[in-house]
């Protein structure tokens, strides 16, 4: 692991062999996939969405190995998710590293991304739980649902509350809850605990993107790898800006920014409201709302270092910087 934080250490020697078994499909005999897969897996992210489904396993422990199959699965649907991303969005970095569309081109970065969907695909089969596997296939559309939604909205202002949360479940928040479902269903946990970790994903998911929405009017450029108000110039509306609409319909800078017009202007000036009024600090409520939501899910679950850690990761989900 690239770093280590303190909530996983319960469970640091499992996610330490799920990155080996991620490592280990670099070793491959076609020599033009060896390269790709390398860089691939050189880019370290933060493993939450393994980290949940080994935590959710070791609730009501009881096979080790299908729960660590399913980590390394849901991990590399999500590398798999961030390659096609990176294409649509013909970005050139990637956590401070060059994308395999900007080194490769965006051709074979899709074939990259089918690839590793594919070999995600084949852990969760090696799981032999037809729940999860249909759940997991049913993730995939989620997600492609999730990016259709994006892109079929683009540079559309009226969104609604509902619209966006909608998107944001299916882009993010679903393989959140999926992990934590799955991880449940093959320690063999009760239903009722099937669906607390089902909710607690799908409440933290939500956290994590409105967070990841914030900081692109937030965070330092070199923190977020992106320039500042992105979405905003790239035509997503997020939560930050749904609320600066609401709070000024009249004469709002995201409109004429949407219809293009003088966009380094108006992105100043919407950025510079965002700034100069509480949107930013309602758009943090909503996700400590969400948050809160993900700790309940699981709160009348036994007291043990694995409950604490989701608990702790739940925190973590607001308080990130990157």
């Amino acid at each position: 692991m690239n770093r280590t934080l303190d909530f996983y250490e319960p469970i640091k020697q499992e996610l330490n062999e799920v990155e080996e078994s991620l490592f280990k499909l670099s070793d491959v005999s076609v020599d033009c996939v060896s390269p790709l897969l390398s860089h691939l897996f050189q880019v370290q992210g933060k493993k939450m969405r393994p980290a949940i489904t080994i935590l959710s396993s070791k609730l009501f422990p009881s096979s080790r190995e299908e729960p660590l199959l399913m980590a390394g699965a849901v991990e590399l649907l999500h590398l798999a998710t961030l390659i096609h991303d990176d294409t649509v969005d013909d970005a050139s970095t990637r956590r401070g590293r060059a994308t395999i569309a900007s080194l490769w081109g965006p051709q074979v970065a899709v074939l990259v991304g089918d690839y590793i969907f594919a070999t995600s695909a084949t852990f969760v089969c090696d799981t032999n739980n037809i729940r999860v596997i249909r759940r997991f296939s049913e993730t995939i559309m989620e997600l492609s649902t999730g990016e259709l939604m994006e892109q079929f909205s683009l540079f559309d202002w009226r969104q609604t509350r509902k619209q966006y949360e909608d998107r944001i479940y299916n882009k993010t928040a679903c393989l959140f809850s999926t992990s934590g479902e799955s991880g449940a269903v093959l320690s063999k946990a009760p239903e009722s605990v099937v669906q607390s970790m089902k909710n607690y994903g799908k409440y933290l998911g939500m956290a994590f993107q409105v967070i990841d929405d914030i900081l692109d009017f937030e965070a330092a450029a070199s923190e977020m790898g992106k320039p500042v108000g992105n979405d905003l110039v790239q035509g997503i509306l997020t939560l930050p800006g749904m609320l600066l609409l609401e709070r000024y319909p009249d004469d709002n800078p995201i409109v004429s920014l949407f219809e293009g017009k003088d966009e380094e202007k108006h992105l100043k000036m919407a950025l510079d409201m965002l700034h100069n009024s509480d949107v930013i600090h309602n758009s943090y409520s909503v996700a400590e709302g969400f948050a809160r939501q993900a700790t309940e899910a699981i709160s009348d679950m036994p007291e043990s270092a694995y409950k604490r850690s989701l608990m702790e990761i739940a925190a973590y989900s607001v308080e990130r910087q990157n």
